[in-house]
């Protein structure tokens, strides 16, 4: 298998587990009829997104970007620390955003007794 000298199985793989990822919680999203569904749905496809960022910012035989005397007089390749940082941003907000709406659909189900989509639209105030 010949992809370049910059894309490895491992790449290939990680880019292939995003993207299956992604379009799983897509599925999930605009199909399903379950509010708790679509959440989990929306998560897979925060976590798909996660591994896609990750895998841009990873590079075969890098070191992490820590600068010592040892370090610097080998010049090896380093990995870039901005995505890592980025998608450690994005699992802390996904969290915070999966537990708000968490606690929305406990409260829509206390109030209508359902967490299906297609009986709060029929449902008048």
């Amino acid at each position: 298998m010949s992809l370049g000298s910059n894309l490895d199985l491992l790449t290939v793989t990680f880019y292939g587990t995003a993207i299956a990822l992604i379009l799983i919680g897509l599925y999930a999203a605009l199909v399903k009829r379950s509010l708790i569904k679509i959440l989990i749905g929306l998560s897979i496809v925060d976590s798909g997104i996660n591994l896609l960022l990750v895998s841009i910012g990873y590079l075969k035989g890098g070191t992490a970007p820590i600068f010592s005397p040892a370090v610097i007089d080998k010049n090896p390749a380093m990995v870039d620390p901005v995505p890592q940082a980025l998608v450690l941003t994005a699992i802390v907000i996904g969290f915070a955003v999966t537990a708000v709406a968490l606690a929305l659909v406990i409260r829509l189900y206390r109030h209508h007794k359902t967490v299906n989509i297609d009986e709060i639209k029929n449902l008048k105030w």
